[in-house]
Order: C-alpha cells, then sequence, then structure tokens
C-alpha cells in the first residue's frame, strides 16, 4: 500500500485498517478455522464518543485484528477537517459479503431475538448456525455474560458474529480472546445479521454512500436513536474538528 494510502488510519486514537471489504473477506478467510480466536471491530461515530468518554474501553479496540472503519459521517468529515481518512467498511457490508461464502461451515450467533435467527437460518439453509440469545443487561450480570463467552469457546465455530449491540459485544469478544481454549474468529457486526435476516429494513444505498444512513434508522427508530445521533455523535465530530485544529497549529 502506498504512501497515499496507509494501511493503518489513526484517529481520535484510533487506529483504523484502511484496507478495502474485499481485502477484509480475504483476510478472514485466510485464517485457519482452528487458529485462535481473533475478532473484528467496527466502530462508528458511537464507540468514538464512548471512547473519549471512557478511554480504558481503548485497549479492547487495540486487541482488535482488524479495526474497520464504520460510519461515511466520520469519513466525510474527516476529509473535510483535512484529517485522515480510513475507507469505510460497515459491519453490514462486511456480514453480506461473508454470509454467503458460509455454506457448509458451523456459524456461532450471539444476539438476535428467536424469531429473527429463524429468519436468518431460513434464509440461508446451508448454513450450521449455533444460536445464544443472552438476556439484556450483560454488563451488569457476570453470570450471563461468562456463558456467553463460555458458548463462544464450546461450540469452535469458525466464525462467531456478535450482534448485542456495543460496547458489549466488543468487552465479549475481548474476553473469548482472552481464554485459551476459544478458537475462530468473532465479529462485531451490531444490526448487520437483522439487515441480512430482513427483520430490520437498511436504508437505500445512496442514502449509506452519501452518508445518511443514519437518518434513516433515526426515521425508524426515534425513541431509542435520537440521543444518539443528535446529542452523542456530535461530540465525536466536534472532538475531530479540534484535532483538526491542533494539527493545524504543530
Amino acid at each position: 500500500m502506498d504512501a497515499l494510502n496507509p494501511p493503518i488510519i489513526s484517529l481520535l486514537g484510533v487506529d483504523f485498517s484502511n484496507i478495502p471489504l474485499d481485502t477484509v473477506v480475504t483476510r478472514l478467510f485466510a485464517r485457519p478455522q482452528q487458529a485462535r480466536f481473533a475478532y473484528v471491530v467496527t466502530p462508528n461515530a458511537d464507540h468514538l464518543e464512548r471512547l473519549l468518554r471512557i478511554p480504558r474501553l481503548r485497549g479492547v479496540y487495540q486487541r482488535a485484528m482488524l479495526c474497520l472503519l464504520d460510519s461515511h459521517v466520520i469519513a466525510f468529515a474527516a476529509k473535510l477537517l483535512g484529517l485522515p481518512r480510513s475507507r469505510v467498511v460497515s459491519g453490514a457490508d462486511l456480514t453480506d459479503a461473508l454470509l454467503p461464502h458460509l455454506e457448509g461451515l458451523k456459524v456461532a450467533v450471539v444476539g438476535m431475538q428467536q424469531a429473527e435467527f429463524e429468519l436468518l437460518a431460513v434464509k440461508f439453509p446451508g448454513i450450521a448456525f449455533v444460536h445464544h440469545q443472552p438476556p439484556m443487561g450483560l454488563l451488569h450480570n457476570s453470570k450471563a455474560f461468562h456463558e456467553v463467552v463460555d458458548f463462544v469457546c464450546a461450540t469452535g465455530a469458525p466464525f462467531t458474529f456478535f450482534a448485542v449491540g456495543s460496547p458489549v459485544q466488543e468487552l465479549l469478544a475481548y474476553a473469548a480472546a482472552s481464554r485459551p481454549d476459544s478458537v475462530g474468529v468473532g465479529l462485531c457486526i451490531g444490526s448487520g445479521l437483522r439487515f441480512a435476516a430482513g427483520s430490520l429494513q437498511r436504508a437505500p444505498a445512496w442514502m449509506r454512500r452519501s452518508g445518511l444512513e443514519w437518518l434513516y434508522r433515526l426515521a425508524q427508530d426515534p425513541k431509542r436513536l435520537a440521543g444518539r445521533y443528535l446529542i452523542s455523535d456530535p461530540k465525536a465530530l466536534l472532538a475531530m474538528a479540534v484535532s483538526a485544529i491542533r494539527e493545524k497549529k504543530r
């Protein structure tokens, strides 16, 4: 990769893997299926804002084998501010790219409601899915949290999708990676499986490319997402602006 496209782009203290989607997929399938557990994180503006507030979570992202930018808004803002801009590889796009190639493999799913999981299994009948639906509030339920980690280790699936939201999914993946009996790849993909199953409608492609997917999702679920998109996420953009000003003063 040339100087204009470095393999790592640092933004707000997070090192993003600056590689295209097809390269990500190739790397994941190149790993031996029984290799020691590693995981992929897909931070967006919400993640970045949280990392600014809770710096101790940074180690979870640093431990990941790949850290992929899941936000066209952040990418556009970086470009406008003159900051380094990483390629965007969303958790949903990664999920869509992987699922058609997992036929015949055991694939573990952590999260999703049972009805949604069944839709996913029907849509991809060639995949040997195993499912664990943990209760809500895993961060405050040590027993349930460790049951998820035990499930991941016991299944030994070459691919595990964590669909329980951030930061729970990243902490679960980090915990699994700390176990000597864990194998495979963990994918922290948020709502990616719900989109793939068809239980949640994704924004049209033009809205995604334009950085407007957040607006589409806000219209779908304003009660849950208004605080995130309208209050929390702008703080990450403000931090980027401050970072850009500091860079120019150097």
